[in-house]
């Protein structure tokens, strides 16, 4: 199994939030696919980075779901109903690795990217060990998260015939 290890371009700024005034997502429960938007999940417990990486996704147009923690993400999702997530590695209580390892054991097969600050020599050992294929590094991920994303959705769609 190949793992991927994305590094975002490293801008002027240094800032966690991306971009400013973003607001995250209200808590709504998650509804079955019903159109060809690409649903994703995003998990942080920062609301800085959810917010930035919110705006960040719609604006690209997907369908953007928020949760601050594993344990709201786990509560709210099924299996088919998103497309892909990304999900923080370092978060209080959970962190993304369990929460991969805990959505596997529930069938939850979308591909997951994890997104990370804090990266240790055996980071792609890590992710891979929990089915997690792709890593990308913040704190500046816009261009390399948006093609990430897109990437693995692409990646996981069954060829059209």
């Amino acid at each position: 199994m190949k793992i991927e290890l994305h590094q975002a371009n490293r801008g002027e700024m240094g800032s966690t939030c991306l971009i400013s005034r973003c607001q995250p997502n209200k808590r709504r429960p998650l509804m079955p696919r019903s159109t060809s938007t690409p649903v994703v999940c995003i998990v942080d417990d920062d609301t800085d980075v959810l917010g930035s990486l919110r705006f960040l996704l719609e604006t690209d147009g997907f369908d953007v779901r928020t949760f601050r923690s594993g344990a709201a993400l786990l509560n709210s999702i099924a299996a088919g109903e998103v497309d892909c997530l990304v999900i923080d590695y370092k978060m209080p209580g959970m962190n993304g690795l369990d929460l991969a390892i805990r959505l596997q054991k529930r069938d939850i097969d979308s591909p997951i990217i994890l997104i990370t600050g804090y990266p240790d020599q055996d980071i792609s050992r890590k992710a891979a060990a929990a089915g997690i294929r792709h890593v990308v590094l913040k704190p500046l991920l816009e261009d390399s998260l948006v093609s990430r994303v897109r990437d693995v959705i692409r990646e996981s769609q069954p060829a059209v015939r």
